[in-house]
């Protein structure tokens, strides 16, 4: 067992990065918030990803949240290399409403994020962005809360992926002492 993988299941994402012709999409599992106040979010990504050199270029990258009705663009994200696979995807590229780089229109939510910082960590590169706007489903999100039957994915295992189950589990009371 890869001990990484005792980490799992996370929650996967679709990391857009440039504009026009150089915009690229990849699936990305090891992204989390990093502050509260700025929201700031950071993603660790490969050097030999063609997105990590967007970033790097632009300075910006927006985090789309795909539902499983995504399952496919976001399989073929994570395994083929470069712009050209989006010839091979279903998703709209939308402009984002703060950066140049675009959203995904059949997303959840996209976070858009300008970049902060950048650390490299064994063979990857930790980029931090400030979360400049952000844009959402309206029946994805309801009450300040993620709407379970939107379907949000996470990732299991290389080819495995599961959504979250709509019952909610709490805490038993603890008193306070």
């Amino acid at each position: 067992m890869k001990p990484y993988r005792l980490l799992y299941p996370l929650r996967t994402y679709l990391i857009v990065a440039g504009n026009g012709e150089e915009t690229n999409v990849m699936a990305a599992d090891w992204v989390t918030i990093v502050s509260f106040r700025p929201f700031m979010v950071g993603v660790a990504i490969a050097p030999e990803r063609y997105t990590w050199g967007l970033i790097k270029k632009y300075r910006e990258f927006v985090i789309s949240v795909p539902s499983l009705d995504m399952l496919r663009d976001v399989w073929i994200a994570g395994t083929r290399h470069g712009p050209e696979k989006l010839k091979e995807m279903k998703i709209t590229l939308v402009p984002s409403k703060a950066l140049e780089t675009p959203s995904i229109k059949e997303a959840l939510a996209n976070v858009e994020c300008r970049l902060v910082d950048e650390r490299d960590y064994g063979d990857h590169t930790w980029f931090v962005g400030e979360v400049v706007d952000s844009s959402y489903r309206k029946d994805a999100f309801e009450n300040d809360r993620p709407n379970l039957d939107a379907k949000f994915l996470a990732h299991t295992a290389w080819t495995d992926f599961v959504t979250f189950e709509k019952h909610v589990h709490r805490p038993p009371q603890v008193h306070s002492r």
